[in-house]
C-alpha cells in the first residue's frame, strides 16, 4: 500500500479518534461536575469555580480508564464508514489485503496507547493529586462525614511504643494525611494519648502534625500549633501501604518499585500498575483487532447491528477480565507479569487467528 493512501487511512482513524475522546471528556467532565457539585454544594467555601476547577483536574484519570474503550470505538467507527463510502472495497480491488489497510489503524491505536502512557499518565497523576488537595481543604471541618471504617489505618512500631494512625484522606501519594487520629499504645497495648490533627506530614524519622488536639487519661490538653511523633516509616512503605498506584506516574514506578522492595515490600500494586501501563499499547492493537472482526463486511451486505454489539461486547469482557485479574496481581497470588500480559496477549492472537480465518481462508 502506497505511503499516501496509508496516511489517508491514519488520518481517518486519528481525526474519528480525536473526536471520541473530545466527545467523552466533555461528557465526563459534565457528569463529574454535577454529580460532585450535588456532594458539596452544602460545604462552606463551595463556589462553581472551585467545583468546575477540581472536575477539570479529575477528569483525565477517569479519561485514562476510558482509553481502550475510546481505541475500541474509534476503530469501528472508521473501518465502517471506509466500508460504507465502498473505500475498502476500492482498495481490496487494488490487490491490497486487510492486514496493509489495518495496519494504519494498529500503528494509531499504538501511538495512542503510547501517548497515554507517556503525557496522560503523568498529567492524570498530578492533576488527580491536586484534584485531593483542593476537596480536602474544601471538605476541612466535615470530616465526621467519612465512614471510619473506609479510612486508611497504620500501625507503626518504635522505641517510645506502637501508634496506631488513621486518616480521612490521603494525599501526595501518602506523605500526606488529612483529618488525622493518632493512638499511642504502651507496652501492654493500652491507649495513653490520642492526637487528633488537621495534616500530617511524613518527614525524614518524625510525622510533623498541624493544628493538633491531644486527649490524654480522659483529659484533654492545650491544644498545639504543631506537634512531633517519631516514627521508622520510610516513605516508600508509607506509599505502598496507603497511595493508590495510579496515582504514581509511569516514569517514576520502576524507582518506586526498587525502592520498596531494597526494603523488603513485595510492591505488587506498583508492579501491577507498572505492568499495566507497559501493555497498555499492546491492548489497545488487541481493541482495534477486535473491531476489525465485526467491521470490514462488505457494505452492501449490510453491518449487522447485532454483530457490532457483540464486537464492542468482546472488548468490554477483555477490559473486565484485565481488571479481574489485575487484583490477582495487587494481591500477589500471580506474578503482576503474568495477569497483565496474558490477557492482552490471547485477545491478539484472537484477534489475529479470526482475521486469518476470514480473510485468507
Amino acid at each position: 500500500m502506497g505511503w499516501t493512501l496509508g496516511r489517508y487511512f491514519f488520518a481517518r482513524y486519528a481525526t474519528i479518534t480525536a473526536w471520541y475522546f473530545v466527545g467523552i471528556y466533555a461528557l465526563v467532565m459534565l457528569i463529574d461536575f454535577t454529580e460532585f457539585s450535588s456532594r458539596t454544594s452544602s460545604l462552606p467555601g463551595f463556589s462553581v469555580q472551585l467545583a468546575l476547577t477540581i472536575s477539570a483536574l479529575r477528569v483525565p484519570m477517569i479519561m485514562q480508564q476510558a482509553v481502550p474503550f475510546i481505541a475500541l470505538l474509534s476503530a469501528i467507527a472508521t473501518l465502517v464508514s471506509l466500508n460504507r463510502k465502498y473505500e475498502l472495497v476500492v482498495a481490496r480491488s487494488a490487490g491490497i489485503s486487510a492486514w496493509q489497510f489495518l495496519l494504519p489503524c494498529v500503528v494509531g491505536a499504538l501511538l495512542f496507547g503510547v501517548f497515554t502512557v507517556g503525557a496522560l499518565n503523568p498529567l492524570s497523576a498530578y492533576a488527580f493529586s491536586q484534584s485531593e488537595t483542593l476537596e480536602s481543604s474544601l471538605r476541612s471541618g466535615r470530616s465526621n462525614s467519612t465512614s471510619a471504617f473506609a479510612a486508611p489505618w497504620l500501625r507503626q512500631k518504635t522505641g517510645d511504643g506502637d501508634t496506631i494512625i488513621g486518616a480521612k484522606a490521603v494525599l501526595n501519594g501518602g506523605l500526606e494525611l488529612s483529618n488525622v487520629v493518632m493512638f499511642s499504645l504502651d507496652a501492654s497495648g493500652d491507649i495513653v494519648e490520642r492526637r487528633d490533627a488537621a495534616r500530617a506530614y511524613l518527614r525524614d524519622g518524625y510525622w510533623e502534625l498541624h493544628d493538633v488536639r491531644r486527649l490524654r487519661g480522659g483529659e484533654q490538653l492545650p491544644k498545639l500549633e504543631t506537634d512531633r511523633v517519631a516514627t521508622n516509616l520510610r516513605p516508600e512503605f508509607v506509599q505502598e501501604r496507603l497511595a493508590r498506584p495510579d496515582t504514581i506516574p509511569f516514569y517514576e514506578l520502576p524507582a518506586k518499585i526498587e525502592i520498596a522492595r531494597s526494603f523488603g515490600l513485595k510492591a505488587n500494586s506498583f508492579a501491577t500498575q507498572f505492568h499495566t501501563l507497559m501493555a497498555l499499547p499492546f491492548l489497545l492493537v488487541a481493541m482495534t483487532l477486535i473491531a476489525a472482526t465485526v467491521s470490514m463486511r462488505f457494505a452492501r451486505m449490510g453491518q449487522s447491528t447485532t454483530l457490532i454489539l457483540g464486537g464492542v461486547l468482546a472488548g468490554f469482557l477483555l477490559y473486565v477480565v484485565s481488571v479481574l485479574v489485575k487484583a490477582f496481581g495487587n494481591a500477589g497470588f500471580v506474578p503482576a507479569f503474568i495477569v497483565v500480559w496474558i490477557p492482552v496477549v490471547v485477545a491478539m492472537f484472537f484477534g489475529v487467528t479470526f482475521l486469518l480465518y476470514k480473510e485468507d481462508g
